[in-house]
């Protein structure tokens, strides 16, 4: 981080900048190339920061105006604005849908979007910040148009981008109804993660039992604050009764198996604040390697587009959920740090039992071979 961005930081952990160098330096790194999370993060700074520095009057080509934290009023007002892309990402993971925001609803803080195409899992303890984003593009005359919504310390939750059949008049009408010029967004320094019991500590046959007497797959997160276990860590416990480890490589056997049986399936990627849904088949599947920038899994679909780092797949699991319709099966991968990239079901309703075809595909991914022990070298003994 350079002494420029940085103006001072205060006990209370708060992230200050000095806002003018910032535009400055993000400008250049945008102008080499970099998308708007990457400029940021050259700079040192978390991404809501380096938005938020953006926020008053200027003349940079990245103008933000912030947004009353008025969230679920906000998503509902979209629905005027017709098609957008919904964005919701982790580090590794890149989640679009394009679609119509519809049927929003809270209960309490936990809120829900329902529509075909964009569905949502809304968390909004975790919505900390918003902004209307305005950037003038490498092309000339261009303008692009998002609301973007970050965590209490920068890390962006949600962006919602205008596309060319966006009713931009209603969009429009929407900034001016939620902005808020003085909402003088602060962010704070990341938290240590909470740390993970050892095994040991965890009542594994309770869990097991648990697991077992389970009826609804939304009873998994209780079951993993009840007994104080780590998701991934759950899986290893009860290994080989409900979960089994699959070789990396089995994610690209899925989505190319799926889609040419043009199976309807659920892709779950989620950020602190949100999880985003896509229900469907799909059908254009296009690994990737960048020089420098990863090997990338790809979906690239009319309404629907996946971008999965899979280079960064530390461990692929094929989990079985009881629940009073029967089994549901998922494939879940995760990252070095042990965070959740993506999840993958059979599309399915509740109260009625997962696709057969869903399950025999998943049933028939590849397992993870023994550490030291190839194919080749089994089939010899």
């Amino acid at each position: 981080m350079t002494a420029a961005v940085i103006e001072k930081q205060s006990y209370e952990n708060v992230i200050a900048v000095n806002a003018p160098q910032v535009r400055e330096l993000f400008a250049r790194e945008r102008l080499g190339g970099l998308r708007a999370r990457e400029a940021a993060q050259a700079l040192g700074l978390p991404e809501g920061a380096v938005i938020g520095a953006h926020a008053g009057e200027h003349g940079a080509s990245l103008q933000a105006r912030p947004l009353r934290p008025e969230w679920l009023s906000l998503l509902k007002a979209l629905e005027a604005c017709g098609p957008v892309m919904a964005l919701t990402r982790n580090e590794s993971t890149v989640h679009e849908k394009t679609g119509v925001y519809r049927k929003l609803s809270a209960q309490g803080p936990v809120g829900l979007a329902l529509g075909r195409e964009i569905d949502l899992r809304l968390f909004f303890t975790q919505w900390h910040a918003g902004y209307a984003v305005t950037e003038q593009s490498a092309a000339p005359g261009k303008t692009m148009h998002s609301l973007q919504f970050f965590n209490a310390q920068g890390l962006a939750v949600h962006k919602i981008y205008a596309r060319e059949a966006t009713d931009m008049q209603a969009w429009q009408a929407l900034v001016e109804r939620f902005a808020e010029p003085s909402a003088g967004y602060v962010f704070r320094r990341t938290v240590p993660c909470a740390v993970v019991k050892p095994d040991v500590d965890i009542d594994v046959a309770g869990l097991r039992s648990a697991w077992a007497a389970m009826q609804d797959t939304h009873e998994f997160f209780d079951l993993l604050k009840r007994f104080g276990a780590e998701r991934q860590q759950a899986l290893h416990l009860v290994e080989g009764d409900f979960c089994e480890r699959l070789a990396p490589r089995s994610l690209q056997g899925l989505l190319d198996a799926a889609a040419l049986d043009a199976l309807p399936i659920m892709v779950f990627v989620g950020s602190p604040g949100c999880i985003q849904i896509h229900t469907g088949p799909v059908r254009n599947i296009k690994p990737l390697a960048l020089p420098g920038k990863g090997e990338w899994l790809n979906v690239l679909d009319e309404d629907f587009s996946l971008h999965l780092r899979c280079d960064q797949i530390d461990a692929v699991w094929l989990v079985r959920k009881p629940t009073a319709d029967g089994v549901v099966t998922s494939v879940e991968a995760f990252d070095a740090q042990g965070e959740l990239m993506a999840m993958f079901f059979g599309e399915r309703k509740p109260g009625n039992p997962e696709l057969g075809a869903w399950r025999q595909l998943a049933e028939q991914l590849p397992r993870l071979e023994p550490a030291g022990q190839s194919r080749e070298s089994k089939e010899s003994a």
